[in-house]
């Protein structure tokens, strides 16, 4: 062996440590090398997070951030304090722009700046909430919107005048459920009768809350309709926003009554929500055939149709434009064609009632087209973030509705899989024809395959929080209906509209049936699929969040920290699937009580049959039996006094109905549900009505510590006070001050409108 190659030996041989070069052994050494590596490898990583241009999508989380807090909050914030907040941090970071700080310094603002604008709105809308049942109310006022559902119809009213004998204060505007076909048209002004109801508060702890809702759409009570209602002439024209609303219903139902003349049934109904965003008229069957199977997102004006109106003029207006070869040299077509095509995706938006997910896909769609214009690339996390801002700068609320969270996390995971450019999926140049066009077939497939599958997986945590199931088949059902759907369903149904003026738009809607016969046949065979409803038990906020981080994490990362996300998610699934399940629950009337039998199953004791809870209660419990199932009744014992139950270890709770009973329900159960007047002496964990109006429905388990209570949970926690939700005042409602009746001329006969007894509960 020569001497070169002996030193060179030796050279590589020292490049690790021998023993004894190190007293403390081989790890040391390796550890000391080893972690600054690793943080040398995360610094760049984080570098490359924070390089230029990759600040702007993490703006709007942190907006979001801000309302998120807003909403947690236990009392409503001082708005001009938080306004000014927002400001100082905003200046703050405009001080810091050429600091290392400035990221930081700028998610901080906008923080603030979310927290503030959700603060800043609630006092701009503030109104007052109806907080005890009115069981007579007579109302006038102009009619502002009006739904058709499946059994009945309902309107909001504009209250002008309000009589209820002084036993409300005067409310500025509610909705009102009237019997099928009965409700007056949108700009009408009427006189009626009802029974009025407090915003719908949540059903369980935890559960959403309908009553916010309402309270940030301007509606403070909900109620039905007594008898009569009377159109009459109105003291003044109701204002522009009143003429614009009636303008546009006016154009649904135009455009329903000329779908009617060729469909009817479902085909029409889902006809009508894919033109005009009405979809309460769909059967209850067929509405949950299309959520279980996947195929629900079709039902809401969303990006995908957003996508396809825009797209079908932008390439229509292009095809005509290139026939006149002049226009090829000269012209910019392609920019006229993307200003065409965001003109109808503006009147989409308008036609359809600019919902949170309309909103947010019309100014997708509108940052895409405005791109084409301005030779610009279109499809970026920036175009998301831009949008995401908007629609939470226009309604801060709309952060914690499900069609918010589901819309922005499915798009984020769509725009994802565009920037990662799926190359495999693409044919190259040197490919043969044959081979491009085998390619091409399976390209298009895969990529819907894809699609399906990464929006299913993005939307997967908030269907599981808000609707307490999944949809496991949704890639199946998505790959058998999206091509019709695209192909037939919605052109036929842009070409009906175009079509209609001139009277020829018949054919277009029988077209469209054929493409909507084919989606119910997939929903109800997809739904009809063994484990097709994927049930999970209702969970907290906590695994949400931590979910939510995960998804932003995951999407928006571009270095392999990206990873960390599906750390969270995998740790949000943990959390979520081991949240314990109370063993009562109570409503916050207390008229229905459920609690968990030997079995593990809910049994119900009630006075009353209020289904709709009932159904959200089983729902959160993921059991699949029916409201009406006679197995919620075993194990119960019931008579004129009350119900008695039995819980898993043996212990007795009792639903008191009168003070006859209540004294020997107190001797014998362990937890007592008093709807009558207790005795001052009771030995059982006693729950009165007085309990409940002020804390809402409870849910209660059993505590861990072994010593036979229960942990108690609220709806309305001590101490919590926000608009639509607020702490029971300690003396009475004020008189109501009226405004003087005028007198009016009736235009029509009226028509009762009071809906059938089953139908008088308020659902959402």
């Amino acid at each position: 062996m020569e001497r070169g190659d002996r030193t060179k030996i030796r050279t590589t041989v020292r490049t690790w440590p021998t023993r004894a070069a190190s007293p403390a052994g081989v790890l040391a050494p390796w550890g000391a090398s080893f972690w600054p590596a690793v943080a040398e490898t995360l610094r760049e990583w984080a570098r490359a997070e924070a390089g230029p241009g990759r600040l702007l999508p993490f703006v709007p989380v942190a907006f979001g951030g801000g309302i998120a807090l807003y909403f947690a909050a236990d009392h409503e914030p001082i708005a001009w304090v938080a306004g000014l907040a927002a400001v100082a941090f905003g200046v703050a970071a405009f001080l810091v722009r050429r600091n290392r700080a400035f990221p930081l310094a700028v998610l901080i603002a906008a923080f603030a700046a979310g927290f503030a604008a959700v603060a800043l709105k609630a006092q701009r809308i503030a109104h007052p909430v109806l907080a005890k049942p009115v069981q007579a109310a007579t109302l006038k006022g102009f009619v502002e919107a009006r739904e058709e559902r499946e059994r009945t119809d309902r309107f909001v009213l504009r209250v002008t005048e309000m009589d209820t004998a002084g036993r409300a204060q005067a409310l500025h505007r509610v909705r009102v459920s009237v019997r099928k076909g009965a409700a007056p048209a949108v700009g009408d002004f009427v006189s009626l009768k009802a029974r009025l109801l407090p915003p719908l508060s949540p059903l369980r702890p935890g559960a959403y809350d309908f009553g916010r809702d309402l309270y940030f759409q301007g509606i403070a009570a909900s109620g039905f309709a007594l008898g009569a209602i009377t159109a009459q002439s109105p003291s003044s024209d109701g204002g522009w926003r009143l003429h614009y609303a009636k303008t546009m219903q006016g154009m649904r139902d135009a455009i329903d009554a000329r779908i009617r003349l060729a469909l009817d049934g479902d085909q029409r109904s889902i006809a009508t929500a894919l033109i005009t965003g009405r979809r309460d008229a769909i059967s209850t069957s067929v509405n949950d055939a299309m959520f279980i199977s996947g195929l629900g997102h079709v039902l809401s004006i969303s990006g995908y149709h957003m996508a396809v109106v825009a797209g079908v003029v932008f390439f229509a207006v292009r095809a005509a434009l290139a026939l006149i070869p002049a226009l090829t040299v000269t012209f910019p077509i392609k920019k006229v064609a993307a200003g065409a095509a965001l003109a109808a995706a503006a009147f989409y938006l308008l036609l359809s009632g600019a919902e949170v997910a309309t909103q947010r896909s019309f100014l997708m769609t509108a940052v895409v087209l405005i791109a084409v214009m301005v030779d610009r690339r279109a499809i970026t996390f920036r175009t998301l973030a831009i949008a995401a801002l908007v629609v939470l700068l226009i309604a801060p609320e709309s952060l914690v509705h499900p069609s918010f969270q589901m819309s922005f996390a499915a798009t984020l995971g769509l725009v994802a899989l565009v920037q990662l450019g799926m190359p495999a999926l693409f044919a190259t140049a040197d490919s043969s024809a044959t081979a491009r066009a085998a390619l091409w077939g399976g390209r298009e497939i895969a990529m819907l395959a894809l699609a399906s599958l990464v929006a299913g997986l993005a939307t997967m945590p908030y269907a599981a929080y808000h609707f307490h199931r999944v949809t496991p088949y949704g890639v199946i059902a998505n790959l058998l209906a999206m091509p019709v759907v695209s192909a037939m369903v919605m052109p036929a149904g842009l070409l009906g509209l175009a079509a209609m003026p001139f009277g020829l738009d018949g054919v277009f809607w029988r077209i469209m049936e054929i493409g909507i016969d084919w989606m119910i046949v997939v929903s109800l065979w997809v739904a009809a699929l063994p484990g097709a409803i994927g049930r999970i038990p209702a969970f907290g906020s906590g695994p949400l969040l931590l979910a939510s981080l995960g998804i932003v994490l995951l999407g928006l990362l571009r270095t392999p920290l990206r990873h960390g996300g599906l750390a969270l998610l995998t740790l949000s699934t943990g959390w979520a699937l081991l949240t314990p399940q109370p063993e009562i629950l109570i409503a916050g009337d207390g008229r229905q009580v459920a609690l968990r039998g030997p079995d593990g199953r809910l049994r119900v004791m009630q006075s009353g049959g209020d289904n709709f809870r009932i159904r959200q209660w089983l729902a959160a419990d993921a059991d699949p039996r029916a409201a009406d199932s006679a197995s919620l009744r075993d194990g119960v014992s019931c008579d004129a006094d009350g119900c008695v139950g039995a819980l898993a270890d043996g212990g007795l709770v009792a639903l008191s109905f009168r003070a006859d009973g209540v004294a020997d329900d107190c001797a014998r159960a362990t937890l007592v549900i008093a709807l009558a007047q207790p005795p001052p002496d009771c030995a059982a964990r006693l729950i009165s009505a007085d309990m409940l109006a002020r804390s809402g429905a409870l849910a209660l388990r059993r505590n861990e510590g072994g010593d036979g209570g229960f942990v108690t949970v609220a709806v309305r926690p001590k101490g919590l006070d926000r608009p639509w939700s607020p702490a029971p005042a300690d003396a009475p409602e004020g008189g109501l001050g009226n405004a003087p009746m005028q007198r009016t001329v009736p235009r029509s006969a009226p028509v009762d409108a009071t809906s059938a007894a089953p139908d008088q509960h308020d659902e959402d």
